[in-house]
């Protein structure tokens, strides 16, 4: 009979004390997902203003042509959370793409846990494997990230994903090429060549009676001006859920590639 006493005492005081511990334990809650803003979100403010405007000239362009959004987020933190499948829920609370079609791709970037990812949605998958997505992260944007230089490493990896889903589509962006930082460049070249073609450019456009000023912007690098939420993107946009075909109600099963920088 003491044995069974002494045992329950044994019990209640185990249970009170891990009750003691879980109290004392600070829980870490995941930050709440936002808003979306448009296709560039910059909620932890690390993109230059110019890299800003250049990677909204890309994706807006993108969306007009082919109906793919290709949507950039940064956050501060995530609380604590699996950024993976942080990336995921906020790919389906937004539901990037149009409902089913399922079309589209989110860039994922978490600073307080270096940690990035892309999220294919089902309708991509096909043209953007996680091997194809992977080596994008890995060539043209861990690179930058680990010298926190976000906005090189944001645009080259939009620029990688649009020209993939643009050649899919038998279209041609008018951005440029993403550059990588693993091949070394020849000294001494010369500027004159990329000076004709500007000219020829320039030329042809004004001919045309097209706009000449997206090709500078994105071949020199001059692309300054106000921040994305403030530019002339922004207006078409129509905030969470608006109309301009980027938040449809797309989903995704998960595929892509994920990383730490």
């Amino acid at each position: 009979m003491d044995h069974c006493k002494s045992f329950k005492y044994i019990c209640v005081f185990s249970y009170m004390a891990l009750l003691l511990v879980l109290i004392a334990t600070p829980v870490q809650a995941d930050r709440p997902i936002p808003k979306p803003m448009g296709l560039v979100n910059d909620f932890a403010n690390v993109i230059p203003s110019s890299y800003e405007q250049k990677i909204a000239v890309i994706t807006q362009e993108l969306l007009q042509k082919t109906g793919v959004p290709v949507v950039v987020v940064t956050m501060p933190d995530i609380g604590g959370a699996e950024y993976n499948d942080y990336a995921n829920r906020v790919y389906s609370a937004w539901g990037i793409g149009k409902k089913g079609e399922d079309k589209g791709v989110l860039i994922f970037v978490t600073i307080k846990e270096r940690k990035m990812r892309i999220e294919t949605g089902y309708g991509v998958e096909g043209i953007l494997p996680d091997g194809l997505v992977g080596e994008i992260r890995d060539q043209y944007m861990i690179p930058y990230m680990k010298q926190n230089k976000f906005g090189e490493g944001l645009l080259n990896g939009t620029l990688a994903v649009a020209q993939v889903i643009a050649k899919d589509a038998g279209l041609k962006l008018t951005g440029q090429a993403p550059v990588t930082v693993s091949k070394k460049r020849k000294s001494g070249t010369s500027i004159f060549p990329f000076l004709f073609i500007l000219l020829i450019f320039l030329f042809a456009s004004r001919r045309r009676g097209g706009s000449w000023l997206l090709f500078p912007l994105l071949l020199m690098g001059m692309g300054g001006g106000s921040r994305y939420g403030s530019s002339g993107f922004g207006g078409s946009f129509g905030g969470f859920g608006g109309g301009f075909g980027g938040f449809g109600g797309g989903m995704s099963g998960g595929g892509g590639a994920g990383g730490g920088f």
